[in-house]
């Protein structure tokens, strides 16, 4: 637009004014370095990001492991212990599609700041449970407002295009998987120290206010430039921060309302606007994602479920060499993050081929690891098992963003966390019918809804080919 606009000034002003165009190249050379300036710029926020989803999974990671047996040596029966387990992914399953729609509305810097505050309060009086009592008033801030990864999830969705977006929320899935195998050596190892419990609770509150004073100085002005020079709409940079000036966002919908005289709406109006529309996007279009979100959630969760049960009565395998298989497949789960890079470039960028493809592999191994008599094998499908999931969740997670569009990334991505908590409190129940059948049974019915997934994949293939992404956005 501007070397066009001095081009016309030139010929109005005639050859006087022709004959200072060289003048232009200083200008122009700036442009030229314009786009190094913005990728340096983006990589930085991103890192901070990936420093965000590390420090969350760390802290989380330190404590959830030990929560049954804090609960327990409170005095709770196994009912109650389960009850209150429950919750947790009762609360996600409600609070998951609201916060990520609220993200959408106020901002995902605030959201973000928010959540992890919220956060932790939850961890804080965790850490000073003494009684039942406390312990489940502990875990309702934390169910409510554990949306740190959703929303940050959300926010690389503004940032990049959408080619890239599968090789970055990868990438942000292989930080935060660091986070969670390292976080539960050090939890275990503070455990053993007196009152470790409870010092373990204090330092995952501290590493929540670390992560909130991150949130706080992150560069967002960089953020918002960089979502501009991708070429997202100009109302949807100041989205990433909650700013609503209105002479930022001129070509934002709120703005335009004010300007024709219309008064803006609260918050939760445009929340329940939001979700009113998305409700006939989510069961008309995209129906299918979340159905094979739900299947391949509940099958992953049947095989690690009973895990180490299953290698115990199998192969008579200790704990503690369990354990240390977990944090391997944990470690290769977050090196599939980075290499799937490659593995798109190798499907030339076709994500649905690629979840098809891994959830085809996940069925295999799934029936292979029911079937073995020898642990080798099952460490093997262990390992890749680790990848294959690994690599299906963040491909369904880019179908549902691309199926949903740019504007509703934050409620897109919470149904999705909502779709995974039904899955977190179907699972536990399939997996004990199944046990009690065979202890090879979890993992033979995950191949099973595995295989119907990839049914309900390869029906609807035809909309996800070229172009796919493109009709879905448009309808």
């Amino acid at each position: 637009m501007e070397p066009g606009g001095r081009r016309g000034l030139a010929s109005a002003r005639g050859p006087a004014s022709a004959t200072r165009k060289p003048r232009q190249e200083p200008g122009a050379g700036a442009e030229a370095r314009a786009p190094g300036v913005s990728a340096v710029r983006a990589r930085r926020f991103l890192l901070c990001l990936y420093l965000v989803g590390f420090l969350d999974l760390f802290g989380v990671s330190m404590v959830v492991p030990l929560l049954s047996l804090h609960v327990k040596s409170l005095g709770a029966s196994p009912t109650v212990a389960g009850i209150v387990g429950s919750s947790y992914g009762i609360l996600q399953l409600f609070s998951s599609t609201l916060v990520g729609c609220w993200s959408d509305v106020v901002g995902r810097r605030s959201s973000l700041l928010v959540c992890i505050l919220f956060s932790a309060l939850g961890y804080l009086i965790l850490g000073a449970s003494t009684n039942v009592f406390l312990f489940v008033l502990a875990r309702v801030p934390v169910g409510i407002f554990k949306h740190t990864l959703s929303i940050s999830r959300a926010l690389l969705s503004d940032l990049v295009a959408e080619k890239e977006r599968p090789l970055v929320i990868g990438q942000f899935n292989a930080a935060s998987g660091v986070g969670f195998i390292l976080g539960p050596m050090v939890g275990g190892y503070l455990t053993e120290l007196d009152g470790g419990f409870y010092l373990t609770a204090f330092i995952c509150f501290s590493v929540f206010i670390l992560n909130a004073g991150l949130v706080w100085l992150f560069p967002w002005r960089d953020a918002e430039l960089t979502s501009t020079e991708k070429g997202l709409p100009v109302g949807k940079n100041p989205a990433l921060w909650g700013k609503t000036d209105c002479e930022v966002q001129e070509a934002a919908a709120p703005c335009q309302s004010r300007a024709s005289g219309k008064p803006a709406r609260p918050p939760w109006v445009e929340v329940t606007s939001t979700l009113r529309d998305m409700k006939s996007l989510i069961f008309s279009e995209m129906w299918d994602i979340f159905m094979v979100r739900l299947l391949m959630a509940v099958a992953a969760m049947l095989y690690y479920s009973n895990f180490m049960v299953g290698l115990q009565e199998r192969f008579g395998v200790r704990p503690r060499a369990a354990g240390y298989l977990i944090s391997y497949s944990s470690a290769l789960g977050a090196l599939a993050g980075l290499a799937l890079g490659p593995i798109l470039r190798l499907y030339r960028h076709d994500g649905h081929a690629v979840l098809l493809h891994s959830s085809a592999l996940t069925c295999v191994l799934l029936l292979l690891h029911a079937a073995t008599h020898t642990v080798a094998v099952a460490v093997l499908c262990a390992s890749l098992l680790a990848v294959s999931t690994a690599v299906g969740r963040t491909c369904i997670t880019d179908l549902q963003l691309a199926a949903g569009g740019a504007q509703a990334s934050g409620t897109v991505i919470g149904v999705g966390q909502s779709v995974t908590a039904v899955g977190r409190i179907v699972a536990p129940l399939l997996s004990g019918v199944a046990q009690e059948v065979s202890p090879c049974g979890p993992p033979s019915l995950g191949a099973v809804l595995a295989l119907v997934a990839i049914f309900i994949m390869s029906v609807n293939r035809p909309r996800y080919g070229r172009g796919g992404r493109d009709k879905l956005k448009s309808e």
